[in-house]
């Protein structure tokens, strides 16, 4: 007898692939944006964050273990509190199966981050 359930796969959200703010060449930020969009930047001003990000969002399948990512040359408590900082950023999604988390880079996110970077 199994414990595994199948959880349906969930549309995405046309406004949450919005970006925050409009490209940067576009007009100057206002300061409520720029709150906004530094938080997320700065989740990923740490080497670790930064090299955690990348581990879950190179992963075969666009979501990885936390067992196959702890190996970035920090310990497990550490990795945790990085991975925590990664998901209050609106970064990552997670997802509890058994005893391990399961990781995943929210899109939205993402996709918002490289509007706002885009330069004609």
């Amino acid at each position: 007898m199994s414990n595994t359930k199948v959880l349906p796969l969930l549309e995405p959200d046309a406004e949450a692939a919005a970006p925050c703010c409009p490209p940067l060449t576009e007009r100057p930020l206002s300061a409520e944006e720029a709150e906004r969009t530094a938080a997320t930047f700065k989740a990923l001003g740490d080497p670790v964050r930064l090299r955690l990000f990348s581990l879950v969002a190179s992963h075969e399948g666009g979501e990885a273990c936390v067992c196959d990512i702890s190996d970035v040359g920090v310990s497990q408590p550490t990795v945790s509190h990085h991975l925590k900082k990664l998901k209050e950023a609106g970064l990552l999604a997670s997802e509890r199966r058994g005893t391990w988390v399961y990781y995943r880079v929210e899109p939205s996110v993402v996709a918002a981050m490289a509007q706002m970077l885009k330069i004609a």
